[in-house]
């Protein structure tokens, strides 16, 4: 349980958060953040402390979203309220500033990152990276002729018998990134394995 919900959550978000990219940098980090819920006026009871409800609403409000600075909420905790809230005339709602902390998924465009082949298709594979997916165009798998097999869930090479399928751990390069804050999941994002050191984890380690 988180708040309730996930036990020992500080220690498993410290661990998420020491994750890096293959180029050093955090692709997880746990940061202090302040915001704003809505605290609905039903919530709203005499004798009732606020603080019963912070915690699902903020969940509610901030995970599985985009920041301002495109980062992927992935959970927050330890929230506390800041201050007083306000009531806006013919809301009936009360706006509180609450402090807690998140714990971030972060991507950069020409990153490069790892993450498991989820599906395959006609026109290639979607990779899920952290919370994300992201699609590996038929074109930019190998330099070579390949084959898919929809049914066998198997993208092959012709020449070379190197193989994606779904579950296969890869290394790409982010080629496109388009975020999609209303809409996470709809974001656009497009990798390559046609580039030196990337490609499927098991070729990668056949080259060394």
């Amino acid at each position: 349980m988180r708040d309730g919900r996930l036990t020992g959550l500080p220690s498993l978000a410290t661990s998420f958060a020491e994750g890096k990219s293959e180029g050093g940098k955090k692709m997880y980090s746990l940061e202090i953040v302040e915001d704003t819920i809505r605290i609905p006026a039903e919530y709203i009871e005499k004798g009732k402390s606020l603080s019963e409800h912070v915690d699902r609403l903020a969940h509610d409000a901030f995970e599985g979203k985009f920041d301002d600075d495109g980062n992927y909420i992935l959970l927050t905790f330890d929230h506390e309220l800041q201050g007083r809230g306000r009531i806006i005339h013919g809301d009936g709602a009360i706006y509180q500033k609450v402090r807690f902390k998140a714990l971030l998924f972060t991507m950069d465009g020409n990153e490069i990152v790892d993450g498991a082949v989820s599906e395959v298709h006609e026109f290639g594979a979607f990779v899920r990276i952290g919370p994300m997916e992201a699609l590996l165009h038929k074109s930019q798998i190998l330099d070579e002729q390949i084959d898919i097999n929809v049914g066998l869930r198997r993208i092959e090479g012709r020449q070379s018998g190197k193989f994606l399928a779904e579950g296969t751990a890869v290394r790409a390069r982010i080629v496109s990134l388009s975020l999609n804050p209303r809409y996470p999941r709809e974001s656009k994002i497009g990798l390559t394995c046609k580039q030196t050191a990337l490609g499927a984890h098991e070729w990668l380690n056949e080259e060394d």
